[in-house]
């Protein structure tokens, strides 16, 4: 698995995570996924992303999108 793919997954599992939380737990957690929106969104333009530097130090080869 690529930096890529480990990061689409991440936060894809974290979007839904959040959808969950809100139906079952509070409203509230509706911010948590806003959050995550904003991040891909930031993430888009910068190219900083705070998964990313995680899963490279946990030995994933960077794919195309974060040489």
């Amino acid at each position: 698995m690529t930096l890529d793919r480990a990061v689409m997954a991440f936060a894809g599992a974290m979007i839904l995570l959040s959808l969950l939380l809100t139906a079952f737990v509070s409203p509230l957690f509706v911010w948590f996924t806003a959050f995550i929106g904003v991040n891909l969104i930031q993430s888009s333009f910068t190219g900083f992303c705070p998964a990313a530097i995680v899963f490279r130090k946990l030995g994933l080869k960077a794919g195309c999108a974060f040489e």
